[in-house]
């Protein structure tokens, strides 16, 4: 049977071991909030080249869209209404991607280029090719 010394010794030692522990712990997290170096998590840091092929391209609010990108939408809305007839926009929306709103420019130019045509009132708005 350990003696009492040894128990004690035992005791403190795992007291500073966890005391080692909680300070690390609260030093990276304070790091973390502070924007200091990042507590590890065990994996590999990702590349900056893959970090940034996932990050999307937005806009500033209120930045307009290139004629380059509005353009490409429009193809590819004209595409998916020519495939997918009698739809509304929240529903063609989701199937693409996109917020409604940013739909609404392409398909006022798609209707006035009389590329598509519609059916329905407001929200009942189906779109179909020309």
């Amino acid at each position: 049977m350990p003696s009492k010394d040894a128990i004690r010794d035992a005791v403190e030692a795992f007291v500073e071991e966890l005391k080692r522990i909680i300070e690390q712990a609260a030093l990276e997290s304070v790091q973390s909030v502070l924007g200091g170096s990042r507590p590890t998590t065990g994996r590999a840091p990702k590349t900056a080249r893959a970090a940034a092929a996932k990050v999307p391209t937005r806009r500033s609010k209120g930045a307009k869209r290139t004629t380059e990108e509005l353009e490409a939408l429009m193809k590819k809305l004209h595409a998916f209404i020519a495939k997918n007839p009698g739809q509304r926009v929240e529903q063609i929306g989701g199937s693409l991607g996109v917020p409604t709103k940013e739909l609404v420019l392409p398909v006022k130019k798609l209707l006035a280029e009389k590329q598509i045509g519609t059916k329905g009132q407001k929200r009942a708005t189906t779109y179909f090719p020309k």
